[in-house]
């Protein structure tokens, strides 16, 4: 398995796996996608398995009176979870993110996904809070979240 930085023209794959993953009004549109990726202060991993992308993670960071990091979303194709994919693009998020000065790195979950809560429990993430009906109506989110200064370093 090969983890690496995004390229262009990886697009039409990584779109191909939000439509896999997700669903409407939860599926990003692919200009929003695409103004996430594009953006300066923001990584895309990529997990490719003998050149197919099997998987893709974004993260972004912003100054508020620190770095702060956000996992804007992590996705693996349904044939190949359970495999560790999800938990190398999480490693290759928090590194980018460290390396962009963030001391900490959150996200919403799907209360009920888990799979992913498991992942991000066995990294370091803390459950924080909770939203109701942030993925639709009775379809909660928990708020997860790691600190990532330098002294959290792998």
């Amino acid at each position: 398995m090969l983890y690496r930085l995004y390229n262009p023209d990886d697009f039409p794959a990584l779109y191909a796996i939000e439509e896999v993953c997700f669903r409407p009004p939860h599926q990003f549109s692919r200009g929003y996608m695409r103004n996430l990726i594009e953006q300066p202060n923001s990584a895309t991993w990529i997990a490719e398995d003998d050149g197919s992308v099997c998987g893709f993670a974004i993260v972004e960071w912003t100054r508020e009176t620190e770095m702060v990091a956000y996992i804007q979303t992590l996705e693996v194709v349904p044939e190949r979870r359970g495999q560790g994919i999800g938990a190398e693009l999480l490693r290759q998020l928090e590194s980018s993110a460290r390396a962009a000065g963030a001391s900490l790195i959150w996200l919403h979950v799907d209360a009920e996904n888990v799979a992913a809560i498991r992942t991000y429990q066995a990294h370091g993430f803390v459950c924080e809070g909770r939203e109701e009906d942030y993925y639709g109506r009775n379809r909660a989110a928990l708020i997860y979240a790691k600190s990532i200064g330098a002294e959290q370093a792998l």
